[in-house]
This record gives C-alpha cells, structure tokens and sequence, in this order.
C-alpha cells in the first residue's frame, strides 16, 4: 500500500512540475552559415528550422523531427502531440525534389542536426539527448544520416553520439523519390548508398522503428522495416526494435505513434539521469 502511494505522488509531482514549465518559440532560424547558402535562393528559403523549447528548465532533451512528404512536398512543423511535454522540438524545413536533387536533401537533414548540436546548448538543452525522428521521407532522412556517418562527420560530429533514432514508417531501401530521380519506378527496389539499409552496422545509437499494419501500409514499409530489424541484429546491433500498428495505414499511423515517441524519450532520459 505504502509503495502504490508513493508511486501515486511521483507521478502527481512529476506531472505538477510539468505543467508548471514554461515554452517559448523561434522561427526560420538558417541552419546553414551564410556563406554555405550564398547565391541559392531556394537554398536559403527551404533551409529553415523553427525550435519550441522550455525556458526554465536546464539540460533537457530535444527531438528533431522531419516532415514527410516524399521529398517532394510537405512543410517544416512542430507537431501538436510533442508540445508541452518538457522537452525541445526542432522541425526542419529541407530542400524537396524535383528542384533538388539527392543526396541534397539529405545534406541538409545533416546540417539541421549539426546545428541543433552546436546551438542547443545555448536555449538550455543538452546536446547528449539530441533524438531524431520523422514521418515516412523524414523518417528515411534521419536514418540516412544516423546510419552513414559521412553526413554528420563532415560538420566533426560522430553520428553515434545521437541519443536514439525513431522514424515513423521511414523507407529503408533507396526512397522511391530517390529512384524515381534515377529513373526508376516505385516498385522495383534497389538498395545502395542512398538507402538506410545499405549502411547497417552494430554500433549505431539505439533505434525504435515504428510502421503501420503490414496489410495497410505503403508499398512494403513494414516489411523494409522488418528486414532493417533482422540486418541490424545480423550485424550485431542489440538495441533494434521493431513495432507495427495495427489497424493504422501510412497516414494515420503517426497518431499512435507519438505516445510512443514521448514515452521512448522519457524512457531514455531516466537511464542518463
């Protein structure tokens, strides 16, 4: 009894304590330095991050998230699930094909996290609990750049020191947009180093990949997924999971998706305290 009671507490005092922090936002901060984005307009417009953070709370973590949209559409955004939840959201504004081309986008992803590393610190965050997450081509963005250190390695950053990587229904072989720029179609599939797949390897940060139900989702997600899980075993990685939604198709998987976004940061956050 005395136990169930004091559990009781802490969660109403940990509750309490989040209710009482207060946000604040920016917008439209460049990731990119001046000089990199000179003379490209469409650079310049497109590589843009808006950050929501808390103010009077210190070393808390940050997740940066990526739109999707098949790299072809779609907006930076904060989604409304991750607000007020004690911790930082980054949404990251990319270059979208056809006016980029590959690997462009995924430059810029990498640029985007770079920045959160160097400037977190700065708003009050932690740049040791910096996690990376996105819905369908952003989920395939943050995979690229966790698992192919060269993009993160090119701002001297190692990609490892990313807390964890959680995509939402992220492609796992070459994104179809990707292969489409390459003329090929959406239902052959190819794996080079332009997909997640091609880079598996058993010293990545820890990863919860999350898709729709396997009968409901794009293409073959969830089974891209699945072999993501079986390749990073086979490759000795021991922090790989793997959860499918059932019931939910591509689009509305991101719904039940998110608790489980915040409750993997929480998680994570209690092991580094």
């Amino acid at each position: 009894m005395l136990r169930k009671t004091l559990a009781l507490l802490l969660i109403f005092w940990a509750s309490l304590a989040t209710a009482q922090i207060k946000y604040t936002s920016e917008k439209n901060i460049a990731y990119y330095t001046a000089a990199a984005a000179s003379g490209d307009e469409y650079k310049s417009s497109q590589c843009l991050l808006d950050i929501y953070y808390p103010k009077n709370v210190k070393n808390y973590a940050t997740i940066v998230w990526f739109h999707g949209g098949g790299i072809t559409g779609g907006a930076k955004e904060i989604p409304q699930a991750l607000l007020d939840k004690g911790f930082a959201v980054i949404g990251v504004g990319y270059r979208l094909s056809p006016k980029a081309k590959a690997p462009a986008y995924i430059e810029d992803a990498a640029a985007a996290v770079a920045w959160a590393f160097k400037h977190i610190e700065q708003y009050g965050g932690s740049d040791k609990q910096i996690y990376l997450s996105g819905h369908s081509a952003g989920g395939y963005l943050a995979m690229m750049i966790t698992l192919d250190k060269r993009y993160l390695a090119k701002y001297d950053i190692d990609a490892n020191k990313i807390a964890e990587l959680i995509p939402f229904s992220g492609q796992c072989i070459t994104h179809f947009t990707v292969r489409a720029e390459q003329g090929i179609k959406e239902t052959q599939p190819t794996i080079d180093e332009l997909a997640p797949l091609f880079w598996v390897r058993p010293d990545a940060p820890p990863m919860l990949l999350i898709t729709g139900d396997a009968e409901l989702e794009l293409l073959g997600r969830f089974e891209e997924n699945a072999y993501m899980l079986r390749m990073m075993k086979l490759a000795g990685h021991k922090s790989t999971r793997l959860f499918q939604l059932q019931g939910f198709d591509h689009g509305s998987m991101a719904t039940p998706a998110f608790p489980l976004l915040i409750k993997e940061v929480e998680a994570r956050q209690k092991q580094l305290r």
